[in-house]
């Protein structure tokens, strides 16, 4: 079969035509004939064994790719989490991970949009437990997952949503889609301070979802710092780390202020919550973005043309999705 393929010390993967189709190691998995996947920064990272998931030496041939759209045997159009490489024209799946494709919504908008709902939904609902009403602050927001991630708060009620960002064309979107005030990162760190500081004394953030951690995580920190009389409660929740995966956490700044600090990602979702995500809220999703009513961007290429296009880095807060 058709294949990208990861070798031992590659940070590349190649395009084979040749490499042996995998095979079903139980009654539970099924062979999917794949149809998209999107290239999302956790296969990038899996991919040189960075990610927090990864177990550190990398396979020989190795098929990257966590999750995709395509087809079952019987026909069924379905997205899935594979248990083999999703980069190939076919995948192992799990029958019990797997969620049917409404019949108007994109192979590739399907492919792209589950990563990103997890990467808000999940932080959403259950580390913050968001109530309606809230205010939200999204640092990074100008990335896929972030302008899903407005989307999201914005159909959970937030009562009003910040956005953080250096990508000043996509700021106009981030409007259009719902956010209610951008703050540029691109300023020094001294007026990045001042602003965050001032929305917060006049409409206190109730929740930050943090896609970049680094630098402005810092200063967010910084500006919801308190001086000794009573705080607003914070719930500050790290999700990804584009900018930098450390941070200088001063333990004065923690007594400051009412903050919770916890994360969002694989391993710190209990099983009862992962089954959610599958049975309820990627499934709405779905049926929001075949009614328009969701807001997804994507970018399709051909698995051929994997070795050329792996790096390739999008603005505007596209996604990569690969068709086979």
């Amino acid at each position: 079969m058709k294949a990208a393929v990861l070798f031992e010390g590659g940070k590349i993967p190649q395009f084979i035509d040749g490499f042996p189709e995998p095979v079903a190691g139980s009654e539970d998995q099924l062979i999917m004939s794949v149809k998209a996947t999107a290239i999302k920064h956790l296969d990038k990272s899996s991919a040189k064994g960075e990610h927090y998931t990864s177990t550190g030496a990398i396979p020989s041939a190795k098929v990257p790719g966590g999750d995709g759209v395509g087809l079952l045997p019987d026909g069924t159009r379905v997205y899935a989490l594979g248990i083999t490489g999703m980069l190939a024209e076919k995948a192992v799946v799990e029958k019990s991970k797997m969620i049917k494709v409404p019949n108007d919504l994109d192979d590739s908008i399907a492919a792209a949009l589950p990563n990103a709902v997890a990467g808000s939904a999940m932080a959403l609902r259950f580390r913050a437990e968001m109530k309606g009403g809230e205010t939200i602050l999204i640092n990074g927001a100008t990335g896929f997952t972030g302008k899903i991630a407005v989307q999201i708060a914005k159909l959970y009620r937030a009562g009003k949503i910040i956005v953080t960002g250096r990508n000043e064309q996509t700021f106009q979107s981030l409007l259009a889609l719902g956010a209610d005030e951008i703050v540029s990162i691109a300023q020094d760190g001294e007026s990045f301070v001042t602003q965050i500081r001032n929305i917060h004394q006049q409409t206190p953030i109730d929740i930050v979802l943090d896609y970049l951690w680094g630098e402005t995580a810092e200063l967010i920190l910084a500006a919801l710092k308190g001086k000794g009389a009573f705080t607003h409660k914070t719930r500050f929740i790290a999700i990804g780390s584009l900018t930098g995966d450390k941070i200088s956490l001063s333990s004065q700044m923690l007594r400051s202020v009412d903050l919770q600090l916890s994360g969002s990602g694989l391993g710190s979702w209990s099983k009862p919550e992962m089954q959610i995500l599958m049975t309820e809220i990627i499934p709405q999703m779905f049926q929001l973005a075949a009614a328009h009513k969701l807001k997804v961007e994507t970018v399709s290429v051909e698995l051929k043309d994997i070795e050329k296009i792996w790096d390739t880095a999008l603005s505007g807060g596209k996604r990569l999705v690969v068709t086979i």
